[in-house]
This record gives C-alpha cells, structure tokens and sequence, in this order.
C-alpha cells in the first residue's frame, strides 16, 4: 500500500470516528461573528487587560494550518483569507465531546470555533476555545514546503493546495483583483459604459493571431473563439455608444511561455472623437492610478531597482531601435527609412515587417522603465488610420515596462473603402501561408459604411500588468488556473471507493 493510500484509510477511519462522536464532516452552515482578517485589525491592538475588562466572545471558521498538543491542552493555528490566528483548547474548559473531537484533528481540517479573546503569557493574540464544530475533513496531507521545479508545476496544477499551502499567493491574486477594479472605476468615471461582446464568432478579428476552432451542433456551423472584441466594439462606436469598454477573456491558438497563455484577460476600451494622442494621455493617467491602488505607490519594485508609472518614455519605433543599438555605431533615420538597408538586416518579406523585427530584436526587451513606441508599419497595422504624412505608417503606439508589452493602441481606421483594402492585402498573406493573417469581415465593412466618428482604442494585458505589479515571473502566477497538458489518470475516485468496499 501507498503512503497517500495508508494517509486515505487513516483519515477514512477518523472520518468515521468523527461521525460516532455525533458530529456531521461535510456540508453544514456555521454561523461566524468575525473572520479571522477581521480580528486582528480590530482586536490586534488590544493589550491583555483590555481584552479581559471587557470580554470579547467570538465564532470564527477556518482551517487548520497547525497544531500543537501538549497533554491536557494544546495550540492551533487557523488559516483565513490569507491571514492566521492563534486557538487554545484546554481539556477542563470544553466538554468531554469537544475534547475528544480535538484529539481527532488533522492539520488542513475546517472546523467553526466558539470562544473568547485574550493574550497569551508570550502576549500573541488567541482564542481561548469553549466549543468547536467540525465542517470539513481532509482526506489528503498538505505539504510541508514547496521547492522545485514539480512542485512549481503542481501548484499551477493543484491551485487550491497552493493557496493553502502558500498564503502569500493570495495577495497575487488581491492586487490583480484590485487592477481591474481600478480601471472599472477610472473609466466609469470617465463616461465609459462597460459591455459583454461575443466569445463564440463566426468570424475572428481584431488581432493577428490563430484561432480555437469549436463547431455549434444546432446551426452546424463552425465558430471561433475570439482573438479580441475589437470589431464587436467598434460596432457599438458606430451605433452611438461612443466611450465603451470590455474586460474580457481572449483565447489565442499559439505557443505557451512565460509571458504568453492560451487564455488570457484584455482590457478594450474606445473612445470617439479623439486619437492615438489622446489615448496616450489617458493611458498614462489610467496606469499611473492603477499602480497606486494596486501598489500603493505609483513606483513598483523590479528587480534590483523600482519601475515609475508616474514618468513615461516616449520615442518612435525608429528613434527606439536607434537608441537601444547593440553597436557602437548605430543606424540613421535615414537607414531606417531606407528599403534596401532593412532588408540587409532583417530577413522579412516587407521593409515595415523588417522594421518591426528589428524593433523586436534590439528594442523591446530593454525598455524597463515605462515606455510609449508610436509610428508602426502600415503591414503590421490593418487597422490602424495611416499617418497623414507618411502613408506607409500607421497612428498607433504601443506600451512597454518590464522589458514587455503591456498595451497597445491606435487611431481607428474609420474608412470602409481603406478597410475593404486592408482586409483584402490581408486575405492575400493568408493565401500565401500566413494563419495569423486577418479574415474578410463583410459586416465590419458595412457597420463602416453606416459612418464612425474618428475615434481612438486600445488594448491593455491584465495578465502581464499583474505580473509587473506583482513581481510575479510567470504568466503562470498571475492566472489561477493557467492551461497545462493534462497529467494522466489520478485515480484518487477509485481509492476513495475502495475505502467504502
């Protein structure tokens, strides 16, 4: 037998003596008067004699992360929202019932205690326990610690032991819940109005990028999951909603890496009558209060020094390559204009395509500090309004910090005539064996032709902004249920049957 097959019949068995005692393991209410968070920032204060002048009773639920049994008495930790509490139990203040309950404990058990407060002789704050109901037996051990690389896949794997087992993941997922809170308000504020667009599309759109196939049985028709609501929302922009909003989940049918995840959270937002300057200027103000409600402060620790989303870089794709150039001797505007000079440097079927690859290679990854790049390729752009004075190059910027991009943005392209040729320059890329060229979409046009005002939008990564605000690693940290090849067969339903047989 096993050792997690012997912990399995050890706890069965407890399980059962749990039941001879009276007491229900599984699925009853328990009506608490604190969480334990809640506790501590109202009692934690308190000396001894203030706790004991006025008595404090409290019913607070939580599982057990330790325990310490020492005779006729003993000690246990309990784990809440993050947050730990001390619990005594002495044998001559509980019934003989609750004290034989006690002793059948395991640490991971959930369990509802009644009692009041006071300080220990060491002055921790503790519950001195009159009575405790039992709520949830476990059935598997928790881990001790968690080091190396197949413990880091097993917390990615096995979500709810990582927040058991790590507290301090919890705080990952707080302030990400906090990021989206904060860009809700700061647009709702502004006048956005927060929408829901389709998942399942019969066309995709709004990006450069594969989708997930999936077949509607009832239609018989095939579907994609979306690449981005772009389209959908730009839609809503010309039916009169004209500040509008998604915070919504992409799925992207591509590789997997540490900034990247099958799945993923996007904030879309559009605004008319403005451009790609004006939604610089919002972003800057939108990031900056993220980082303070996220953070506290709008700088942020990076590694060995601090990230300051109150201070923005600006440069051109250009001037970006030129000033992050590997060699001493750099390239000119001039080279960077120049065709024949790109494609020596850059194997890309364009000189927009070489222009963006070379970004890529020497820029991207050394902007650190918060950093705005405008003035794209036309090729990489199809949706994007060309620039008045150089057509070839579109009014878009996107944004970096971290070494990665967090947002990217443009003047829309409002022109269904330059929108039918772009889709049909795309549609040729795609006949020439690109599957992330973008798709022909007819009602996009004519939603087009029905006249948008000028307008600006853009695209922010939750997942990556989190990572930054965090100093999470991974992507990976930063999704609480991130896409894994499946493991194989557990077998725990089987175990647990055998148990009953």
């Amino acid at each position: 037998m096993s050792q997690e097959d012997e912990l399995l019949r050890q706890r069965h068995e407890r399980l059962a003596q749990i039941r001879q005692l009276g007491f229900e393991p599984y699925g009853h209410a328990f009506d608490y008067t604190y969480t334990v968070p809640q506790i501590l920032s109202e009692f934690g204060s308190k000396t001894t004699e203030e706790l004991t002048g006025e008595r404090v009773n409290v019913r607070v639920a939580g599982r057990i992360l330790q325990i310490r049994r020492m005779g006729k008495a003993g000690f246990l930790h309990l784990l809440q929202n993050g947050e730990k509490l001390q619990i005594y139990v002495r044998k001559d203040a509980v019934s003989e019932k609750t004290y034989a309950l006690y002793e059948l404990l395991d640490i991971g058990d959930i369990i509802g205690i009644t009692g009041y407060l006071f300080r220990t002789k060491t002055g921790e704050l503790s519950i001195h326990v009159e009575d405790i109901d039992f709520l949830s037996k476990i059935m598997l051990a928790l881990p001790e610690k968690w080091h190396g690389l197949e413990d880091i896949e097993t917390r990615y794997r096995q979500r709810y032991v990582d927040l058991i087992a790590n507290p301090e993941v919890r705080n990952v997922f707080v302030t990400r819940s906090k990021i989206i809170a904060s860009f809700r308000r700061q647009l709702n504020e502004r006048g956005f109005l927060e929408v829901e667009t389709p998942m399942m599309q019969p066309l995709y759109g709004g990006a450069a990028a594969r989708p997930f196939v999936t077949h509607h049985n009832a239609l018989d028709i095939d579907l994609y999951l979306r690449i981005a609501p772009e389209l959908y929302l730009k839609r809503l922009v010309v039916g009169g909603i004209e500040r509008v909003y998604e915070i919504n989940r992409n799925f992207r049918n591509e590789g997997i890496s540490v900034r990247h995840n099958p799945e993923f959270t996007m904030l879309e937002f559009y605004q008319a009558y403005t451009d790609f300057r004006g939604m610089m200027e919002l972003s800057k103000q939108l990031l900056k209060q993220v980082a303070i409600d996220g953070t506290g402060s709008e700088s942020i620790t990076f590694g060995e020094g601090t990230i300051n989303f109150g201070h923005f870089r600006e440069y051109s794709m250009r001037e970006a390559i030129i000033e992050f150039w590997p060699c001493a001797e750099k390239p000119s505007l001039d080279n960077l204009r120049d065709p024949e000079w790109l494609g020596k440097h850059s194997p890309q079927e364009t000189p927009g395509n070489a222009l963006m690859a070379l970004f890529e290679e020497h820029a991207e990854g050394r902007l650190v500090q918060p950093t705005i790049i405008y003035d794209f390729p036309l090729e990489v752009s199809p949706l994007s309004r060309n620039k008045p004075d150089e057509p070839d190059f579109v009014e878009r910027f996107e944004i970096y910090a971290g070494g990665m991009e967090l947002a990217n943005a443009f003047t829309e392209l409002n022109d269904p005539q330059e929108q039918r040729r772009r889709f049909e320059a795309q549609l040729a890329r795609k006949a020439a064996g690109d599957q992330e060229a973008h798709m022909m979409d007819e009602d996009y046009i004519r939603a087009l032709c029905y006249a948008m005002p000028p307008a600006g939008g853009e695209g922010i990564g939750i997942d990556r902004l989190t990572m930054l605000l965090t100093g999470s690693k991974s992507i990976r940290d930063v999704i609480l249920f991130p896409l894994l090849r499946p493991e194989g067969e557990i077998g725990i339903a089987n175990r647990l049957r055998a148990l009953e047989s």
